[in-house]
């Protein structure tokens, strides 16, 4: 019985916990930007850059990325959502509630070349 207690409790757990990878480039590091100045781009940028780090995770939302790249010191964080939650109650884009977290995000964090 205790087996299967230790057992349920583990799945039960490892079913809360975000899936989550992270994989930073280069030796150069950056000091800290505040959130609010890193931009969140859809798309590449038409200016040069330098890729300093990719993120991925399930059940984040654009801001989490955006903290997540403002703490390696990011000009901009490039993300892509790649699914998302629905809702089935939910018909219209503002009563969703699932609106701003997605199901599997990606985000390259990216500071631009001077």
């Amino acid at each position: 019985m205790k087996f299967f207690v230790v057992a349920s409790l583990l799945v039960f757990l490892s079913g809360c916990v975000a899936d989550e990878a992270n994989r930073y480039y280069g030796a150069s590091r950056y000091a800290a930007v505040p959130a609010e100045q890193v931009q969140i781009l859809t798309r590449k940028p038409s200016k040069p850059f330098t890729v300093i780090a990719d993120f991925q995770s399930r059940g984040d939302s654009f801001k989490s990325i955006q903290r997540k790249a403002a703490k390696i010191g990011a000009d901009a964080v490039i993300v892509t959502n790649l699914g998302g939650y629905v809702s089935v109650g939910s018909s219209w884009a503002h009563q969703d509630p699932y609106r701003d977290s997605h199901g599997h995000i990606v985000g390259t964090a990216i500071k631009y070349k001077k």
